[in-house]
């Protein structure tokens, strides 16, 4: 799978690796503020309990 992404990007190797990080940063970015949060909101850990 990472070949073939490989393969398809435009341009020299140091332009297809500023798009990969350009990428995973947007996709951290979408995973922090939007899923994680969305997941937290429908799931009950507050009433974690320890001892």
């Amino acid at each position: 799978m990472y070949g073939a992404l490989w393969r398809i990007l435009p341009g020299p190797w140091w332009v297809r690796v500023i798009i990969l990080v350009v990428l995973a940063a947007a996709v951290l970015y979408g995973l922090v503020f939007w899923a994680f949060p969305f997941i937290a909101s429908i799931t009950s850990n507050q009433d974690v309990t320890v001892g």
